[in-house]
């Protein structure tokens, strides 16, 4: 047993979901089967698929905290030649601010607030309680990690972890980066004022209510996500019955999808899931659907 996979053999006891990375931080390629999305994808990549490769493919998509599965034969080689291990934020709940220089360290020392951080190789992961769509360069030297994306374990850290805040949440409001990963789905705007000026809830509120709704999606991997979406949306939406309004409730319908797309369902069943449950609560809202 190498250092890597007993590594990884504590993360699963806390029930962190974690793969294995090549040299130069990347995940292991596809095996032939599954070369060019031949089959399909994995159930909880963005595009559902019937894949069943034991090996660790599909990148972010094969983390997992199945002992059974990373001490498996076919796991064997790649914890061999391994070189770290990644673990998927949006698994456990969290979302990792990578700051990749000491500009963007200086820069997010200034701008964001305060929580855990552990050093990287050139900079620092900034890490907050609560996720998000992971986005990459949403400015210099600054990519966003949680949902359907893979983080290196690097370390628990230092410091208090605190609550995601907007100003992390609206990073990738504006622009779609040019060159984003695969696994970064599309950006959209994020909750505040600026887009829910007639809500009458405050932000904590309303963001501590949506990271409870996407807890709850993303820990149906199994089954039962799009359910759950359409159960989250339909609580999150009789909460704002009362409001003047506009409340920006296609934002937080945007946030539940992608937490279901990322844990195996069709972004159309899961965008069809949320757009009822907000219409049964009686307050229907413009479509959630990703660009």
């Amino acid at each position: 047993m190498n250092e890597h996979l007993r590594e990884a053999l504590e993360l699963v006891a806390l029930g962190v979901p974690v793969l294995p990375l090549r040299e130069g931080k990347g995940p292991f390629g596809n095996c032939l089967a599954c070369a060019k999305n031949k089959c399909g994808g994995r159930p909880n990549m963005k595009s559902a698929g019937g894949c069943q490769c034991p090996l660790p493919c599909h990148a972010w998509a094969a983390a997992t905290t199945s002992v059974d599965v990373i001490t498996s034969a076919a796991w064997s080689a790649a914890w061999r030649k391994s070189a770290a291990v990644a673990y998927h934020p949006g698994g456990v709940g969290v979302t990792v601010v990578d700051l990749d220089n000491t500009e963007a360290v200086a820069w997010a020392r200034e701008t964001l607030p305060a929580t855990r951080t552990v050093p990287t190789t050139r900079g620092e992961h900034w890490i907050y309680l609560g996720t998000m769509q992971s986005a990459n360069g949403v400015r210099p030297g600054v990519d966003i990690k949680s949902l359907m994306a893979y983080a290196r374990w690097l370390g628990r850290g230092e410091g208090q972890m605190i609550r995601l805040p907007e100003t992390v949440t609206g990073l990738p409001r504006h622009v779609v980066p040019a060159g984003a990963m695969a696994s970064s789905p599309v950006s959209r705007t994020a909750w505040s004022r600026e887009v829910a000026s007639g809500c009458r809830h405050t932000e904590r509120y309303v963001r501590t209510g949506l990271d409870k709704g996407v807890a709850m999606v993303i820990s149906q991997r199994e089954q039962g996500a799009a359910s759950q979406a359409f159960g989250v949306a339909r609580f999150l939406g009789s909460l704002h019955q009362e409001c003047p309004g506009p409340c920006a409730l296609e934002t937080l319908g945007g946030e539940i999808v992608a937490a279901a797309v990322s844990v195996g369902v069709p972004e159309t069943y899961a965008v069809r899931a949320v757009d009822r449950g907000f219409a049964e609560a009686g307050i229907p809202v413009p479509s959630t659907q990703m660009a």
